[in-house]
């Protein structure tokens, strides 16, 4: 195959980021002597501004981390919980059956911003001044506005320009669309930045004492004052058709604390690969590595016929346990090991026959009794406007007909440092039409809600204080146990299908990891999607016509109902690691997100 981008080696850092400048901001704190962890908050707080329509301060992420000092690998949840008002019994008596993909009453607690205090108080070093003031830059002195940021804003300004005024504020400059390049500030962005430093400086002199300081204002001071009083008093337009104030309150933020744990781990020869949680889909990337883990991949040969086809069976079976059994450990039982376990994993490999199954069902462990709810998609008015099917679709970006996730969605940044360290994130949440922008903060609340069921007894059904199941979900591979690789992408549910992808590429076919990042892939739509409305597409199996003719007629051959899309359209898979050969730091990118791009020194 033909490489389109090199492979970026170096001695000093590595990283690889959905934004350009935000990987050079990541490679800056490590030139003036910050470690991978320092360089991913930096990175990760300069995505907040220069990617609005993908993820921001009022969002999610999930970041995992190796310390090798402490050659153990840990998760950091900033996946916030829903708030104590949210109950089903609430939802009914608005007359909602299914939860809304944008406006206040899905919101959760915002927790991207605990999360990067909490790794820069567990595992950095550099003062909170350093890591904020690149997105303090961009954010006072602007940055250049993405081809997805103007078509967003684009999309969603006659909503703005009527009912989200605050949104019209920060976005529309001089009540105008920005194009494509644009110079684009967020002066009430830089502002909340800078307040959050002055609360942490006039605490304390102390470096930690200065993270907890910001910690606080922003959970138990200033920050969540104006959310609580913007979602106590404001009515919002949302995707409902309706308008509702908000259920998050200053309370729930206050209550709320950052988790750093253990990962979800496999063996898969001489590596290691961990996940966050079920909390997370993060695991269903590790049981379609188990199921695999009994087949000859090596023999079927890369992107073949029975490859892709089996690729595709896996992933059904692990979606289909992901859809069943998943959800908050803390308020569920979520049987794991037992998911995990090679007995069980050997029963669902069974299953994977010569044609494609289109009724894939989930495995039964233990007492419980498997179950996935039925979607039921909203339906758009024979009038509606563009705006009001792009809230509904629940996902950051817009795309003309009915929007899917694809691509486009969330950010990501992957750290590798001189010291061994590995660090990766996946912040998305918060983007630029989930909420309306609170006034005086500039930015919006995330609506991780809208992932939760309004079913009474499911493992990712709505409850106060339960985390909604996340698609969040960063990977960090270990090879015999020294740091490897650690890796992401956007992409919603079609996450830890395109990232496994790359790493059986670089496993079972000992490919480069920007080789890996570049190859044709695939990702199934059979269940139906996290986000709003839904939709579901049994049976089919979405192909990049890269994968060549020979290969998509014989998956059609098969049973695969194909929906083939142009080359280059699946995922942006940003990987940094280590060499074991050479001792080289390196960096990839895939082609795939135009402004991704990965730098080594």
């Amino acid at each position: 195959m033909t490489v389109l981008r090199p492979q970026l080696t170096g001695t000093s850092g590595a990283v690889a980021s959905t934004h350009w400048l935000a990987s050079a901001v990541g490679m800056g704190i490590l030139d003036r002597g910050g470690n991978a962890f320092d360089a991913a908050a930096a990175a990760g707080f300069a995505l907040q501004v220069i990617e609005p329509h993908s993820n921001g301060p009022g969002g999610d992420v999930v970041i995992s981390v190796y310390p090798r000092s402490a050659g153990t690998v840990r998760v950091i949840c900033g996946q916030g919980p829903m708030p104590q008002a949210a109950t089903i019994e609430r939802f009914g008596a608005l007359g909602i059956e299914q939860m809304p993909a944008a406006g206040l009453l899905p919101a959760t607690v915002p927790g991207a911003f605990g999360a990067w205090m909490r790794l820069l108080a567990e595992f950095g070093t550099m003062p909170l001044a350093t890591v904020l003031e690149p997105a303090i830059g961009y954010a006072s002195g602007g940055y250049p506005l993405l081809p997805g940021a103007a078509a967003t804003v684009a999309a969603m300004a006659p909503l703005f320009r009527t009912e989200w005024t605050a949104s019209a504020r920060t976005y529309l400059p001089d009540d105008a669309v920005p194009a494509a390049g644009a110079r684009m500030r967020n002066a009430a962005l830089a502002g909340t930045y800078e307040r959050l430093l002055r609360e942490a400086r006039a605490a304390s002199t102390d470096r930690e004492a200065q993270l907890e300081a910001a910690r606080a204002a922003f959970y138990e001071g200033f920050v969540a004052d104006a959310i609580d009083g913007f979602a106590r008093t404001t009515e919002v337009l949302d995707s409902t058709g309706g308008r509702h104030r908000g259920l998050l309150t200053g309370d729930d933020l206050a209550a709320w604390q950052p988790a750093v744990e253990e990962p979800c781990a496999l063996p898969y020869g001489d590596f290691t690969v961990y996940k966050p949680g079920p909390w997370s889909q993060g695991p269903v990337f590790l049981q379609q590595l188990a199921i695999l883990s009994g087949c000859d991949l090596r023999s079927m040969g890369l992107g073949t016929v029975d490859y892709v086809h089996t690729l595709a069976e896996a992933a059904k079976l692990a979606f289909a346990d992901r859809e069943a059994w998943y959800g908050d450990p803390a308020h569920t039982p979520v049987p794991m090991a037992e998911l995990l376990a090679p007995e069980y994993t050997a029963r669902r490999r069974s299953l994977i026959g010569d044609r494609a199954a289109l009724d894939p069902q989930p495995g039964r462990v233990g007492p419980g009794r498997p179950w996935i709810p039925q979607a039921k998609p909203e339906q758009p008015g024979a009038d509606e406007p563009d705006w009001m099917t792009q809230l509904r679709s629940g996902i950051p970006t817009v795309t003309a007909g009915a929007p899917q996730a694809g691509a486009g969605n969330t950010c990501t940044v992957a750290v590798a440092d001189r010291w061994g360290n590995l660090a990766v994130a996946v912040p998305s949440g918060g983007w630029l039409k989930s909420s309306p922008v609170i006034p005086d903060l500039g930015f919006p609340l995330g609506t991780r809600g809208q992932t939760a069921w309004l079913v009474d007894g499911h493992p990712n059904s709505l409850a106060p204080g339960r985390r909604p199941r996340t698609t969040l979900s960063p990977s960090i591979v270990l090879r015999d146990g020294e740091p490897f690789l650690a890796f992401g992408t956007p992409g919603g549910d079609q996450q830890d299908q395109w990232t496994l992808q790359v790493f059986l590429a670089i496993a079972e076919f000992g490919l480069e990891p920007q080789a890996a990042t570049e190859l044709p892939a695939v990702n199934i739509d059979h269940f139906a999607q996290s986000f709003a409305p839904r939709a579901s597409r049994p049976g089919v199996l979405v192909a990049e016509r890269s994968l060549g003719p020979e290969v998509l007629v014989g998956l059609e051959r098969k049973g695969h109902r194909l929906d083939v899309v142009p080359a280059s359209t699946l995922g942006k898979v940003c990987a940094a690691g280590v060499d074991p050969d050479t001792g080289f730091l390196r960096a990839a990118t895939g082609p795939r997100g135009r402004q991704a791009y990965g730098v080594c020194r």
